[in-house]
């Protein structure tokens, strides 16, 4: 039995965090080490119900299949579920490209998600403990870190918890070796040959000599600013809130106006990309070209584009692309361009009784004996010219676009009409040709209607 103190500790942090729940089943993630070792049999004589989860990475040889036989000989001695998984780690980093620790790592957690659905546990305890706060924080600090990486280790996030960041790896230890309670040691960690190990054993001795006290010393400081992160978060997401407008289709535009005259603009349009892949380095060149006023401007994460023009930052999912295909209609019917863009052709014995139907921007009236089928759909292009209707004269269609005032991303996605003799009966959605325009001695008319969405 693990001592009452220890226990108690670990039931108040729980407690104070509303952590678990009694009534429901919490996976532990059980390496075999101290630390995993002590949450176990805490939880358990806490009186919660657990089942434990053992990952064998096979890395470390016959010393891996060692920690999983110790963990199924404790599970067995105390009457605790266990769930064992294997997996081939090298090798799923090699095909990823990806570091083993990094393949390790969502592997791991993976597996736990797929567990907890499949016996419908309410989450998965990990047993990171203070020093593992200390560390991640002195870790983020020496890379740069903004301020939430200074928080240290949450307790909980999203599915994951974590009930042990109320001890210390000597408190553990400690009461392990009270109770006579053996467990496993991963060789590598006695090894300094990556960062956080080189924390582990290098530096935090070294701070021990100033302040014996450091590890609980940074842990109050993390403290500090999470309370503050938390209360500036707040004050972010409400800056955010009054300067961004969010469409239907997934896009987002900003005021670069609204952006530039508030507080920390920066760290408000960090913010508002959170979510949007962008990299803390492309933020800060978005920022720039806002404050320069470089209209124009183009970035581009995995899954967005944003472009800064005319006061404004415009930011738009991927798959909002133009196609950039060509379509053909060789007759009257129903054309899918998209996802959202659809064609409807119909050949009409007579003009439109209603004049407006001619001026409607998602309406194209042409006089069928003055064009030459099939007609085509693609994207305008540089060089493009048409007679806008109402005029006389030819227009580029990119002077056309800019007249409107339309943006990067419009223009690029910007559709136009053309019959077989390559001549541009409609900018599609804006304006129609002027040259084959219905008259009153029209007798067959080809109606064009485009249907978004």
């Amino acid at each position: 039995m693990l001592n009452k103190r220890f226990l108690h500790k670990i039931e108040t942090f729980i407690s104070n965090g509303s952590l678990l729940d009694k009534h429901a089943t919490h996976i532990v993630a059980l390496s075999g080490g101290a630390d995993s070792v002590a949450m176990l049999l805490a939880l358990k004589q806490l009186g919660y119900s657990i089942e434990a989860a053992h990952c064998n990475f096979h890395l470390r040889g016959a010393e891996s299949d060692r920690d999983e036989h110790f963990c199924a000989a404790l599970c067995q001695a105390n009457a605790i579920q266990l769930h064992t998984t294997h997996f081939d780690t090298r090798e799923f980093a090699r095909l990823r490209k990806i570091s083993i620790e990094m393949a390790a790592r969502h592997l791991r957690y993976t597996y736990f998600a797929r567990l907890r659905e499949d016996i419908g546990a309410a989450d998965t305890c990990v047993a990171h403990h203070q020093e593992d706060s200390v560390e991640t924080i002195l870790m983020n600090l020496i890379r740069g870190t903004g301020l939430h990486g200074l928080k240290g280790i949450s307790p909980q996030n999203g599915h994951i918890v974590r009930p042990m960041l109320c001890v210390t790896r000597s408190d553990i230890e400690q009461v392990l070796r009270e109770a006579g309670q053996e467990y496993v040691t991963d060789s590598t960690n006695l090894i300094n040959d990556v960062t956080r190990n080189k924390i582990r054993l290098d530096i935090i001795p070294l701070m021990r000599q100033i302040n014996p006290s450091v590890g609980e010393a940074i842990m109050r400081a993390g403290a500090n600013v999470a309370r503050m992160s938390d209360m500036i978060d707040k004050i972010l997401a409400e800056a955010v809130g009054n300067m961004v407008t969010t469409g239907s289709d997934g896009t987002m535009t900003i005021s670069a106006e609204a952006l530039l005259s508030g507080p920390s603009p920066q760290d408000v349009l960090f913010t508002a990309l959170n979510g949007c892949s962008f990299t803390p380095a492309q933020v800060a060149q978005v920022y720039r070209a806002v404050r320069d006023k470089a209209t124009g401007r183009t970035f581009y994460s995995p899954t967005h584009s944003l472009l800064v023009s005319r006061g404004r930052i415009i930011v738009e999912p991927a798959d909002r692309a133009n196609i950039r295909r060509n379509m053909h209609i060789p007759e009257d019917g129903l054309y899918v361009y998209g996802d959202n863009i659809k064609f409807r052709v119909e050949t009409m014995a007579a003009p439109p009784t209603n004049p407006a139907d001619l001026r409607a921007a998602d309406y194209c009236h042409i006089d069928a004996a003055k064009i030459k089928w099939p007609l085509t759909v693609r994207p305008a292009n540089n060089g493009d010219r048409f007679v806008p209707f109402g005029m006389k004269g030819s227009k580029l269609v990119s002077d056309f676009l800019t007249d409107l005032k339309l943006n990067l991303f419009d223009k690029q996605r910007q559709l136009v009409l053309c019959d077989a003799n390559g001549i541009i009966l409609w900018v599609i959605g804006l304006r129609s040709d002027n040259r084959n325009k219905i008259k009153a001695d029209t007798t067959t008319t080809i109606r064009i209607k485009l249907i978004k969405g």
